[in-house]
């Protein structure tokens, strides 16, 4: 069509839209032609130079292009990175960018699975709402009880967040580790327990910690303190809701996962939406099998360990 050569005429509708704020359809109605021609004059005018479309991320967000590569890489929905910065607690940034994360995702009616440990403490601590949730439920997908760290634990968790948004929550009265086989088939399937594994299986999202090897895992070391140390984890990478898992993603065969009380991650995987929280040198072989295997779709991490993930 020879108007859309009109160079004069594809500034001055270019200024109108973007300068001025006018919408296609009064753009239309000043120049006296269709609504439609005039989104194919904004077309042309980007085709011809007329416009440069320029994305500042550098300022608001210098992380999006490593993202995209993560994303790429490994198959995600949605990576989100936080600067690492020795001086500051990377887990705090790592929490409150989660917590956004999370309260963009949720629905009033859902449920959501929630595991434990340090990170999703800062989840907790960070989540702040003008919103609140009634309906929304949050459920523990996996055991603590005892006198180390209660704070990181999966039930307070979930209080605390089901407080905040005034949503209901669940608790599940099991430890991490029970002395037995045995004993964890005879405690899960106590009516109490199951219920709560049942209804986080249901979950539509879970939000999860990624365990590095178990030497630095708060939690599992010290119920491997009560246990002597005499679990075999040489082939352990790390953990998900403290299963244990090996480079593949596979859940390691072991003692510790005969006798964990935890969600298993095969039941994890059916969730709909699984978010991975986690960051750090120690962890990236954990996160590595996490992804091998499927096991999570959106990863919050910071951008060292973002890079880290991308080196072959």
């Amino acid at each position: 069509m020879a108007l859309l050569g009109d160079r004069r005429l594809l500034v001055k509708i270019a200024h109108m839209y973007y300068e001025e704020g006018a919408t296609q359809s009064e753009i239309a109605k000043a120049i006296g032609v269709s609504r439609s021609l005039i989104s194919k004059y904004l077309t042309k005018a980007r085709e011809a130079g007329v416009v440069e479309i320029i994305i500042h991320e550098q300022d608001d967000h210098p992380y999006t292009g490593l993202e995209s590569k993560v994303e790429k890489r490994y198959g995600l929905r949605e990576v989100i990175c936080v600067e690492a910065n020795e001086t500051d607690d990377s887990k705090t940034r790592l929490g409150a960018a989660a917590s956004n994360y999370l309260l963009r995702m949720i629905r009033n009616g859902q449920t959501i699975g929630i595991s434990s440990g340090t990170t999703l403490y800062e989840v907790a601590t960070a989540m702040a709402s003008s919103q609140y949730f009634p309906e929304l439920q949050f459920i523990p997908l996996v055991g603590g009880m005892g006198d180390e760290r209660v704070d990181i634990h999966a039930n307070q968790i979930v209080a605390k967040l089901a407080e905040v948004l005034k949503a209901k929550c669940k608790l599940l009265h099991a430890p991490v580790l029970v002395d037995s086989k045995e004993a964890r088939e005879i405690i899960v399937n106590q009516s109490s327990i199951k219920s709560i594994f049942e209804a986080g299986a249901r979950a539509d999202i879970a939000m999860v910690g990624i365990g590095g090897t178990p030497e630095h895992s708060t939690m599992v070391k010290s119920y491997l303190q009560q246990t002597n140390g005499v679990i075999e984890y040489e082939n352990v990478v790390g953990d998900i809701c403290y299963n244990f898992i090996t480079e593949d993603g596979r859940a390691a065969d072991n003692d510790w996962n005969d006798r964990v009380i935890s969600m298993d991650l095969e039941h994890v995987k059916q969730i709909p939406l699984v978010i991975g929280v986690a960051s750090g040198r120690e962890k990236i072989k954990a996160i590595k099998a996490a992804l091998a295997a499927n096991l999570i779709h959106v990863l919050i991490t910071d951008d060292v360990t973002a890079r880290m993930l991308l080196e072959a």
